[in-house]
């Protein structure tokens, strides 16, 4: 392909010239690395722009300071080679940009976000270091997933999915996940006045999606600091996951130690558990947030189907649950049978279409 940069370079200058809107720019075959023409940048009036397998112009180098997409409200970069310096050109040259969608990219890549326009932002499998929210008043979603599906490819050595992500001014942020404590650091830099005292939290968030290893319990720890994070969050959803080392024996106890947790006490309203797997360590959560959720009105657990097949009395497993005393007596406990026959992760992740919000697939159906 590299001898026919000349050529996509005409082609991009062709179709800025006849004012394209909407673009999608695809490398086959590979490989991967092949440097995207900077001509891309002629194209002013492009409003919806989406890359796949390139790498991504020197913007140090090869395009003018000048450059701009003054139309541009949605990008997706997909399975691109990039360097921080230049997915940070894409956004500062991106005025009016409300949707960004990242799909596999490669490691070690930090995301500084300073928008005054972004509101959405997809994340899939990506590698991304560090996700700096600076400045985003206006950003409403981060939106993150580690797999495909239940899919969840071997990383080579030296690779890793361990991130942090760090919020700062974003006023307008309503919806986070899926993150994975243990996996994912989270860091609030701005502060809050709550009671006369400053608190690192962000308040705006009302829904929080984490994928949860139930085996390990390194990760479950970092779940009290997840929800006081948040205290104003209404619907909770986790995913449940095999843990890659998992612990002997997981107690839960931790969870009470600290103060109780706001947002379980005053502000959850329904929560949703996917992929139930029959542990004790899963039950104790869920009779933990029962307990003391005095606002809750629905629980949903979705049981995995490997419960099923192991011949296991999902009804014992459950006791503890069903039989707890609730905070509030006329919360609806839905169970329902997953029809994902190996796990899997609950959301179709790979739609990318701006429209689609996973937290409203609903995939499970049969009731118990």
């Amino acid at each position: 392909m590299e001898e026919h940069q000349g050529e996509m370079a005409r082609w991009l200058d062709a179709l800025a010239a006849k004012g394209v809107e909407e673009l999608i720019f695809v490398n086959r075959p590979q490989p991967m690395d092949l440097r995207l023409p900077s001509t891309l940048f002629s194209c002013a009036s492009l409003t919806r722009l989406y890359l796949g397998v390139w790498r991504l112009p020197d913007t140090a180098a090869a395009v003018s300071r000048h450059a701009t997409f003054p139309n541009l409200r949605e990008l997706g970069l997909c399975f691109s080679v990039m360097e921080d310096r230049d997915l940070a050109f894409l956004l500062e040259k991106s005025p009016v940009l409300e949707v960004l969608v990242i799909v596999g990219s490669n490691p070690g890549v930090r995301l500084r976000l300073v928008s005054h326009s972004l509101r959405r932002i997809q994340l899939v499998f990506t590698y991304l270091e560090d996700i700096n929210v600076v400045d985003a008043p206006l950003l409403e979603k981060i939106l993150h997933w580690s797999t495909f599906g239940g899919y969840r490819p071997n990383l080579r050595r030296g690779m890793t999915c361990r991130s942090t992500i760090s919020i700062g001014h974003a006023p307008n942020l309503r919806t986070i996940g899926y993150l994975e404590p243990g996996d994912n650091e989270i860091e609030v830099s701005n502060t809050a006045i709550v009671a006369g005292t400053k608190e690192r939290i962000v308040p705006s968030v009302q829904i929080l999606a984490i994928e949860l290893q139930f085996g390990s319990l390194s990760a479950l720890k970092k779940v009290p600091g997840y929800l006081r994070s948040f205290p104003n969050l209404e619907m909770l959803h986790v995913q449940s996951r095999t843990a890659k080392e998992p612990t002997r024996k997981v107690n839960l106890k931790f969870l009470q130690e600290g103060g109780p947790i706001k947002c379980v006490m005053q502000t959850m309203k329904k929560v949703f558990f996917y992929e139930f797997q029959g542990l004790k360590s899963e039950v104790a959560f869920l009779k933990f947030i029962a307990e003391r959720a005095q606002v809750l009105e629905k629980m949903v657990v979705v049981v995995a189907s490997k419960c099923f097949s192991s011949g296991d009395d999902l009804n014992a497993k459950l006791k503890p649950l069903t039989s707890a005393k609730w905070s509030r007596h006329d919360c609806e406990l839905h169970l329902f049978k997953s029809p994902l026959s190996g796990g899997g992760a609950p959301s179709s992740c790979h739609q990318l279409a701006s429209a689609f919000d996973p937290f409203d697939l609903i995939y499970y159906q049969e009731s118990l």
